[in-house]
């Protein structure tokens, strides 16, 4: 957990800044590749007691397409994009519970096991 002033979908590279270390203290250097997705929360804190919802509220537009994203570690992520392209490094993923700690997610695209359309 921590912040991040460098993440661009282009770059193989980013420098985390951990959320629990001290003032000055030399950033974590990142490599997309290693990682299954880059999630951008709305609180460091998050609650771990909240079910995960895996659908989209019914009745309210949405913006992009809907995708569902299974990793290949069995873990479902569904939401909306505007930029799959199974030929990038990765693509944003806006979950569809509205009240999820995640704003958005990066998925790397070697780390899925499926993505499909819904």
């Amino acid at each position: 957990k921590g912040q991040t002033g460098d993440f661009l979908p282009t770059k193989p590279m980013f420098h985390l800044t951990l959320a629990d270390t001290v003032p000055d203290a030399k950033p974590l250097e990142v490599h997309v590749a290693e990682v299954k997705a880059i999630f951008f929360v709305k609180d460091f804190a998050g609650n771990r007691e909240r079910k995960k919802v895996q659908e989209f509220p019914p009745g309210k537009p949405v913006v992009g397409r809907k995708i569902r994203v299974v990793f290949q570690d069995g873990e479902t992520l569904v939401g909306t994009t505007q930029g799959y392209d199974a030929t990038r490094p990765g693509f944003f993923v806006i979950p569809a519970d509205p009240a999820s700690n995640n704003d958005r997610c990066f998925v790397v695209t070697r780390a899925t096991k499926q993505v499909s359309f819904i």
